[in-house]
């Protein structure tokens, strides 16, 4: 692994995903199962054991994963970033917050006052530059190139039920995506789902890339459903396809270097690329290597690669049902087609995998360490949060804890306000606000507050907004209310007309003499 680091905190940046796994094992994060392991619902329940227990348990590399009892030739790795540990090392860091005080020393970075201040300033914009992509023209995810012939266009509506051919044993030249040991991860699935892939678009007008992350159901070995909810970037990328009726075309990969599918989720600002982020989170430049098939370019050291388009004047098809983060099933929706027109991929490639259902799952850990990493943005647009934390009872996204040092009247509702504005929070259904003191990060601590220092009518607010598509409980889809509750301690001006009384706490003398008598 190569190193990089200007007074900053160190990290480093994986070549390989086999190093990231080979670091992870060294570690003492990962165990092996060498015997045959069903990709039908087997692994799912493995892997969901692990992640339930404390910490998140470790990640498992499945050295022998079957396909309808034949056993793969692609060895599967699961829950690799399950844990507070293990999302660290996926940075490259010793911990997320060294990670996340780097990014906050960019953000915040102000106008130099004098030469040292310059200097620092002149580091950090020569290591942003160095982060900057850069084009190779060969890489590790080329060492096998298979090529597929477009099939025709689809006329006639797609049929209502996903009729996915399964192969009656592992072909080798070529393979298909039926190849691949692609999980089927809950027992009312539509089918085989990709959980992990890092799906590239572009903006056909402004040329903009995206690097987002989709489920992918398998249809057959060419092609996949591609569930983009229609806020996402690639969504709005696919719209102006369509407008114009033309092929849009997508790239997908796994693997490589770890920081990529953490990228593909961060909530980046809009028209910002992920692999800029990338390559600043792992100190050094994502080399991207032009497809084979398509115009749009892949990290040169992934694991799989898989390439292909949507066809704009195709209809859509159903896709799901599918066991979602949000401990519910997803229902059948359409959402179009993705086929492939080529598979490229390493000798010696390890398929990665995650599953989402009833938390905690691995996608608990990713989704703390983007709140980790983005609180400085956040605090850069309001400077009063302190903390902001996403308890795992709230399915990723769904409930806020946050804590504000509060100045003034109603400043807790202007913070939800604000947060429910700024990208992805526009999803969160809850937001609870406390003071300064309480740790959002403890739970049971922002139920008290959240209890004890509320007069429901007073405190509350409902609104409306946008919802994620994958919420089962709002009327329509897309379209839910929110609810926002003001869980600091009342001063002045928000209508409370009483003295507020002081919380129980132990004279300081006291607890010292004990602590000195009795530990």
């Amino acid at each position: 692994m190569a190193t990089l680091a200007i007074g900053l905190p160190q990290v480093m940046a994986y070549e390989s995903y086999a190093d990231f796994l080979n670091a992870l094992e060294k570690a003492g994060e990962l165990i092996r199962i060498k015997s045959p392991i069903a990709t039908e619902l087997e692994i799912t329940e493995i892997a969901d054991r692990e992640m339930k227990k404390e910490g998140g348990g470790k990640a498992i590399y499945i050295e022998k994963p079957t396909i309808n009892g034949k056993t793969s030739s692609i060895p599967l790795a699961i829950n690799t970033m399950g844990s507070t540990k293990r999302m660290a090392m996926a940075l490259g860091a010793d911990s997320v917050d060294d990670v996340a005080s780097k990014l906050g020393s960019l953000v915040q970075a102000k106008p130099p006052t004098g030469f040292r201040d310059a200097i620092e300033l002149l580091s950090r914009a020569l290591e942003l530059r160095h982060a900057r992509p850069k084009k190779v023209k060969s890489g590790p995810c080329k060492e096998v190139i298979h090529r597929f012939n477009s099939p025709p266009p689809q006329t006639d509506p797609w049929p209502d039920a996903p009729n996915v051919k399964q192969p009656e044993s592992i072909s080798k030249n070529p393979p298909t995506l039926l190849d691949l040991p692609i999980l089927k991860c809950w027992p009312l699935d539509g089918g085989r789902f990709l959980t992990l892939p890092c799906v590239v678009t572009r903006d056909p007008d402004t040329g903009d890339r995206n690097l987002g992350m989709y489920r992918m159901q398998v249809y057959d070995g060419q092609s996949t459903g591609m569930h983009w909810q229609l806020q996402k970037v690639a969504a709005r990328h696919g719209r102006r396809y369509y407008e114009n009726g033309e092929r849009m075309p997508v790239a997908v990969f796994l693997g490589g270097d770890p920081v990529y599918p953490f990228c593909a989720t961060a909530p980046m600002p809009d028209g910002l690329d992920e692999f800029l982020l990338a390559g600043y989170l792992r100190g050094k430049s994502v080399e991207m290597i032009q497809c084979e098939t398509c115009d749009l370019e892949v990290p040169a050291n992934a694991d799989i690669v898989i390439e292909g388009y949507i066809d704009t004047n195709e209809p859509l098809r159903n896709e799901g049902p599918f066991g979602d983060h949000t401990g519910y099933y997803t229902l059948p929706d359409p959402y179009p087609v993705f086929h492939i027109t080529a598979i490229t991929h390493r000798k010696n490639a390890t398929y990665p995998a995650t599953i989402v259902g009833i938390p905690p799952m691995e996608d608990f850990y990713m989704g703390s360490a983007s709140v980790k990493l983005f609180l400085p943005v956040f605090q850069m647009n309001f400077p009063e949060i302190v903390d902001i934390a996403l308890p795992a009872e709230g399915t990723f996204h769904n409930l806020v804890f946050v804590s504000i040092k509060k100045t003034y009247p109603m400043q807790a509702f202007k913070i939800m306000h604000g947060l429910w504005g700024m990208g992805q929070m526009m999803f969160s259904k809850f937001i609870v606000v406390v003071d300064d003191f309480v740790d959002v990060h403890n739970t049971s601590k922002v139920l008290f507050h959240m209890c004890a220092d509320t007069d429901p009518q007073r405190d509350s607010i409902l609104t409306k907004g946008p919802a994620d598509v994958l919420d089962h409980a709002t009327s329509e889809i897309g379209i839910g209310s929110k609810l926002g509750i003001d869980a600091t301690r009342k001063i002045s001006g928000e209508n409370f007309n009483r003295d507020w009384p002081p919380l129980i706490t132990m004279d300081e003398k006291i607890r010292s003499s004990i602590d000195q008598r009795f530990n």
